[in-house]
């Protein structure tokens, strides 16, 4: 009974927080983490301490897939060089930075040990950029740091996993860039089968309940077999996720796809409020376990407070250059723009296509273009082209660098690395795990809480209302032009055979439409707010023809 108690008043935590947060102007999660501070020092509650396992591999592992499913596969591809040099190599020069600091600051700890704290800092939270979204950033900003945020954590703990080894024998590089690629290639593996699997069963499953039933287990699917290989399961969930989000609105109804938004919805709500409780639930009993080793908690406040302020300085100065590289490639995106659009322009013409694709081939190329080479050909031409005029439509600046930088908020993830620091082995374990609960917990409080104020201070370049009137306009003529593709029965009568085959055409026509608006978001030609909305509507009207059956008349 007991049990069932504590389960109903965090759920009711978790909606009074999601409800109320909004409306103070103060993002959900980082109420839930004070509240969860509070509660653990009341007298009557006992010290909690979740085992890292819980959070890694149970909850994770769901939350990163459900994110992923939702990314906009288009704009990852853009930005993916952006996110892995985030994700990667700012994780491992932050990770190296904070460890010389900790070995420095705390007696006795080794660059080994301060390395692997150091990893447990450096990765940003995928939770915590819920947030991010709720502040009013530029969409590209926010793929930038939701991208981000899927991956580095495979690189941290592979770091992680390293320093603790260094500590006890001795580190190899190239063991450490073997283990990390190791760890990525059969994640890609797993999640991509995961992925394609999932999509072709639960293609054939045409009840909507339990085709959401099954979507709970492919996370898992994903992540159990790679951690039993050694390798990342957090990002086997994401790469399914990814296959799923891009696959998904081809094979899977809308009513499906609806169900699942629905209850994944809920599912994210009550595990990231879950995350951020237990989070503020455990600080009383890692002060404890401080205390216990007369370890001292004021020490680890200023250990902890000199760490933030590190992480922010070095994500800035990665970020500087960073925003310098992604101007530069604009730039030289547009200079090559007119020789794109000449090459659209002689991809109308099959014989001067064929003539340029055998020159892209060199001198060695004798076999003759196929039609299916002159659609790949095509198609990459327009994609380009998309690339350029989607970078320039959102340029990052020192605004946007801005935001980025103030983004990068650490949380539960760090929280749950640390504890999973050997307790034998590690020197001062209780004092480090105090240290990275801090870094996270002021990381979302101060970060997270004053978010807000530093978008309105910097004031991000605002969305150029025209290019989006034209966007629309350009969306509009899509549908208009795939809808005349399928024509509509102009008969008048009003017999059931009439009314099927108009409820038929309705349906043949809104799969046209839907469709088209696959094909250009493949190509990147609208933006992904723009086709979300457009494919919501789609699939609300198939939705609504298809509970209408047959009574259909030809004024609907």
């Amino acid at each position: 009974m007991e049990v069932l108690v504590i389960i109903v008043l965090v759920l009711l935590a978790i909606a009074g927080a999601t409800t109320l947060g909004p409306k103070l102007g103060v993002a959900a999660p980082l109420v839930l983490v004070v509240v969860g501070i509070a509660v653990s020092f009341l007298p009557f509650v006992p010290a909690l301490e979740i085992e890292p396992e819980w959070i890694l591999a149970g909850v994770l592992p769901p939350l990163l897939y459900s994110a992923s499913v939702s990314m906009p596969t288009m704009e990852f591809r853009r930005e993916f060089g952006a996110i892995g040099g985030l994700s990667v190599l700012l994780v491992i020069v932050s990770a190296v930075v904070l460890g010389l600091f900790f070995a420095w600051v705390i007696p006795g700890l080794g660059l080994a040990w301060g390395i692997a704290l150091g990893a447990i800092v450096s990765p940003t939270d995928a939770v915590a950029t819920s947030i991010v979204k709720r502040s009013g950033v530029s969409p590209r900003v926010v793929a930038i740091l939701e991208g981000e945020s899927l991956l580095n954590d495979a690189s941290a703990l592979v770091l992680l996993r390293t320093a603790i080894a260094a500590a006890a024998a001795s580190f190899s590089l190239g063991g450490f860039i073997g283990s990390f690629a190791y760890s990525v290639a059969v994640a890609l593996v797993f999640g991509w089968v995961v992925g394609r699997l999932n999509l072709i069963v639960r293609a054939r499953v045409t009840d909507a309940t339990i085709n959401t039933v099954l979507s709970f287990t492919v996370p898992f699917l994903a992540s159990i077999p790679a951690e039993a290989l050694g390798a990342s399961g957090l990002v086997a969930a994401v790469v399914a996720g990814l296959v799923t989000g891009r696959r998904g609105p081809r094979v899977l109804s809308p009513q499906h796809r609806l169900s699942d938004a629905q209850n994944w919805r809920t599912i994210e709500v009550i595990l990231e409020g879950l995350v951020f409780l237990v989070m503020g639930l455990e600080l009383f009993g890692i002060v404890q376990d401080v205390q216990a080793d007369h370890a001292g908690f004021l020490p680890a406040l200023g250990v902890a407070l000199g760490a933030l302020v590190l992480t922010i300085v070095v994500r800035a100065a990665y970020v500087a250059p960073l925003l310098g590289i992604l101007a530069w490639r604009s730039r030289r995106g547009e200079q090559m723009r007119p020789r794109m659009e000449s090459m659209q322009q002689r991809l109308v013409d099959p014989g001067a296509a064929s003539a340029a694709l055998e020159r892209r081939g060199g001198p060695g190329a004798r076999r003759t273009p196929t039609a299916a080479d002159l659609g790949r050909f095509a198609t990459r031409v327009r994609r380009a082209i998309a690339d350029i005029d989607y970078f320039k439509s959102a340029p990052l600046g020192w605004r946007e660098g801005t935001v980025v930088v103030w983004a990068g908020m650490r949380g539960a993830v760090t929280v749950a690395a640390a504890q999973t620091l050997p307790a034998p082995q590690t020197p001062g374990r209780s004092l480090l795990v105090l240290i990275a609960f801090i870094v996270a917990a002021a990381s979302l409080l101060i970060q997270g809480g004053t978010l807000g104020w530093v978008v309105r201070r910097v004031k991000p370049a605002p969305v150029d209302t025209a290019l989006e009137r034209d966007e629309r306009a350009r969306l509009m003529t899509l549908l208009f032009d795939a809808a005349q593709s399928v024509p509509i029965p102009a008969s008048t009568e009003r017999t059931p055979e009439a009314f099927m085959a108009l409820r038929e055409a309705r349906l043949k026509r809104i799969r046209a439409q839907r469709a088209a608006l696959l094909d250009a978001r493949d190509d990147g030609a609208f933006s992904a707010d723009l086709l979300d909305g457009a494919l919501t509507n789609l699939d609300a009207d198939q939705i609504s023809l298809d509970l209408k059956g047959a009574p259909l008349t030809p004024s609907d």
